[in-house]
This record gives C-alpha cells, structure tokens and sequence, in this order.
C-alpha cells in the first residue's frame, strides 16, 4: 500500500469554526475565538442554545413576539459584553467564562435541558416565603430561581465553602448543606435564611 492511499484510507479531522464568519471577524473576542478551537466550540454551543431559546419564546403564545425581542436585546448586550474582555489581562479566560455563563443561563432560563433537581427553600421561618431552584448540569453549572413571579437564571461561581450561584443584578444563593442564604436582585439586595423545604 502506497503512503498516499495510507492517508486517503484514514479519517481528517478538521476543527469547526465558530457560528459566524471569521472573515467579517470585528472585534478583539471574536478574532480570539477564530483561532482558538475550545472557543470556537463553545460558540457554536451558545449559537446552538440561542436559536433553541428563540424556537421556545416564539411558541409563548400572546406573550411571544415581546419574549423573542427581550431574548434578542439580552443576546446583543451579551455579545458586547463578551467584546469588552480585551480590557481584562486574560483575555481568553474572559471570553471562555462569558461564553460557559451564556450557556447556562440560556438554558436555566428557557429550561432546554431537563434539571437535575428541584430544590424548594422556606426563607425567613416563612414557607409562603419561598424561593424554587432548578440545577442544571451544563458545562458550568446552572440555576433557573423563581420567586412569586419572578423568574431568572445564573451560574455556579467559585466560593471557599457550600454552593453559591450567582443570577442576575445581584441575585444569589449560597448553599451549605440544608440551608441556604438567599439574596434578592438589586434594588431591594435583601437577604434571606432558608432551610430546604422540598427536594425532587
């Protein structure tokens, strides 16, 4: 066998670019991720996961057409969020955190993967003062909160003890064990303490 016929016999690997065109590549983060393979792949997850989330808002039924433009808008200021990673010292560091927090907050939000578990908190010696949390296993670890009609989405962050997940303007819970320390987004920033009521 000829080593021409040894390598047309054997499979190519080539790596995939990222969602977008490389060529048209405008900003600092994106030309990192043209020529970083693991970005690369995480951009085509979060590509992956935004059209999944367009798919769920446009089947909301009366409340569709102001979910899909709040999706959109969220999205654009993600993306210049992601862009604003050239004034940090590890630049590719912050494009990987931006783009594995996107991730999970995609799919916590629009729950496109099914949680693995749901923990019901009672806060503040109160059950009617509850907080619901779904967990998702995504590649950093994801939270889906519901508080009365409140709804939001977060991510695991590095704590030295428990589990914190941190949401949106301010919004976190940190969890040791049953208990649990709850604090709601700012304005308000108050802080709660709940023990676990329910797990699934």
């Amino acid at each position: 066998m000829t080593l021409l016929a040894v390598f047309l016999g054997s499979p190519v690997f080539a790596a995939e670019g990222p969602s977008f065109d490389c060529a048209k590549a405008e900003s600092s983060a994106e030309q990192l991720i043209c020529e970083d393979d693991n970005l690369a792949h995480l951009d085509r997850l979060v590509a992956t996961r935004y059209t999944a989330a367009l798919d769920a808002a446009r089947n909301l039924g009366s409340g569709a057409a102001a979910a899909e433009s709040e999706l959109r808008a969220t999205q654009r200021g993600w993306i210049s969020g992601r862009d604003e990673c050239w004034k940090e010292t590890d630049t590719k560091a912050c494009v990987e955190s931006a783009y594995l927090r996107r991730n999970a907050e995609l799919v916590a939000l629009w729950m496109l993967e099914k949680p693995s578990s749901v923990e019901a908190w009672a806060c503040d010696g109160n059950p009617a003062n509850e907080v619901v949390t779904y967990f998702y296993d995504t590649e950093l670890p994801g939270i889906r909160f519901e508080r009365g009609d409140t709804v939001d989405a977060g991510a695991l962050v590095k704590t030295a003890s428990g589990a914190k997940y941190e949401g949106s303007f301010g919004r976190s819970i940190w969890i040791k064990g049953d208990e649990a320390t709850y604090r709601e987004a700012d304005p308000d920033g108050s802080s709660y303490k709940c023990v676990r009521a329910q797990k699934h």
